[in-house]
C-alpha cells in the first residue's frame, strides 16, 4: 500500500510538471501560479535554494547521492520532467487550441486566475497598511506589464542570457508570465519556438546519422541561442529561488499580498475577449515563424456582446475556477492521508 502510494505521488509530481510547464509557455498564465495552488510552491523555492555551493561541493567531491538528498533530488527531477515532457506534448495541444478556440482556451485560463485568487486569499488573514499597500503593488505592476508594447528581437547573447534569468519569473513569482514577458522582449519566437525548433531537428539529424548541420551556421547560431537562453534560465531560478526563500522566510505576508496582487494584475492578460494584433512586415502582411504560425505581437482587448458565444465562453470560466477548486479539494484530502 505504502509503495503504491509512494507511485501514486510521484505520477501526480510528473503530472503537477505538466501543469506548470503548459502553464509557462502561454503568454500570460504563471506556472508559479500552478505551483502555488496545488500547495508545492513553497517546497519548490526552497529546493531550488539548495542548489548553492554546498550542493556544487557534494558533487565535485563525488557524493552524488548525498548531493540528490540535500536538493531534494526526487522532488526537483520529477517536476522537471513532468515540465519537458509539457514542453513538447501538452503545451503543442495548447498551441492548437489556442489556434482553433482561442476565445474558451483564455477562459479557462481566466477562471483558474480568478480560482487562484481565491484559493490564497482565503487564508490569508494578516490584512494591515503595509500588506494592503503591497496588494495595490502588485496589482499595478501585473496590471502595467499587461499593456506594454513589445520590442523587436534581438539575438545578442548577452541579452539572450537576460531573457532566461527574466523569463523564469513565471515559475518562482506567480502571476507573473515569463512567456508573456519574453513577448515584451521581443524574443518569444527566438527563444520558445525557433530554438527549440533547431535543437528538435538537429536530434532528428543526430538520430539518422546525418550530421551536415555542422556546417548550417544559422542552426549552430539558433543552438548557441538555446544554450545561452537555458544557461540564464538556470541562473535566474537560482538566483530568485535564494532571494524568494529569504523574503518569504522574513516578509511572508507582505510577499503573499503582493503575489495576490501580481495575479490579480495578470487578469488583464488573460482577460478572454481580445484580438490578436500580429506581427507586421514592412508590407504589411503577417510575419510568420520558422513552423508556419503567425507571431503574436500584443492583444487588443473589448466588452462582449451577450451572444451564444459569450455565454458558452462565461461556462468556460466557471470550468477554470472549478479545475482550481478541485485542485484544493485533492491537496486537502492528500494532506489528511
Amino acid at each position: 500500500m505504502e509503495s503504491t502510494r509512494t507511485l501514486k505521488d510521484k505520477l501526480f509530481l510528473i503530472l503537477k510538471g505538466l501543469g506548470m510547464g503548459a502553464a509557462n509557455k502561454v503568454p500570460g498564465v504563471s506556472g508559479g501560479v500552478v505551483a502555488f495552488v496545488a500547495g508545492f510552491y513553497e517546497e519548490f523555492i526552497y529546493s531550488l535554494k539548495k542548489i548553492n555551493g554546498k550542493a556544487f561541493k557534494l558533487l565535485i567531491n563525488g557524493r552524488y547521492k548525498s548531493f540528490f538528498n540535500y536538493i531534494n533530488g526526487r522532488f526537483i527531477s520529477l517536476l522537471f520532467f513532468g515540465m519537458i515532457i509539457s514542453y513538447f506534448s501538452v503545451s503543442k495541444v495548447l498551441d492548437y487550441l489556442i489556434e482553433h478556440y482561442e476565445l474558451y482556451v483564455w477562459s479557462v485560463f481566466f477562471g483558474m486566475i480568478i480560482g487562484s485568487i481565491y484559493y490564497i486569499n482565503k487564508d490569508f488573514k494578516d490584512w494591515n497598511y503595509q500588506t494592503y499597500t503591497s496588494l495595490a503593488i502588485g496589482i499595478l505592476i501585473g496590471a502595467s506589464i499587461s499593456f506594454l508594447n513589445p520590442a523587436k528581437e534581438n539575438d545578442n547573447l548577452w541579452f539572450v542570457f537576460f531573457c532566461g534569468i527574466i523569463s523564469v519569473s513565471g515559475m518562482t513569482l506567480p502571476g507573473f508570465s515569463g512567456s508573456f514577458i519574453l513577448i515584451l522582449l521581443g524574443n518569444y519566437v527566438l527563444l520558445l519556438v525557433d530554438s527549440v525548433n533547431a535543437l528538435y531537428d538537429t536530434f532528428s539529424d543526430i538520430i539518422q546519422g546525418n550530421f551536415s548541420f555542422i556546417n548550417n551556421t544559422e542552426r549552430i547560431r539558433m543552438l548557441q541561442v538555446l544554450a545561452v537562453f537555458t544557461l540564464g534560465s538556470i541562473a535566474g531560478l537560482v538566483t530568485f529561488s535564494h532571494m524568494l526563500s529569504y523574503i518569504l522566510k522574513r516578509y511572508k505576508s507582505i510577499t503573499l499580498s503582493a503575489i495576490i496582487g501580481f495575479i490579480i494584475g495578470s487578469l488583464g492578460v488573460v482577460w478572454p475577449w481580445k484580438h490578436t494584433i500580429y506581427k507586421l512586415s514592412d508590407d504589411g502582411s503577417i510575419i510568420l515563424d520558422s513552423t508556419g504560425t503567425k507571431i503574436v505581437a500584443n492583444y487588443q482587448r473589448y466588452i462582449p456582446q451577450l451572444t451564444n458565444e459569450t455565454f458558452y465562453a462565461i461556462a468556460f470560466i466557471f470550468f477554470g475556477i472549478a479545475i482550481v477548486l478541485g485542485l484544493e479539494y485533492y491537496g486537502q484530502k492528500t494532506r489528511k492521508i
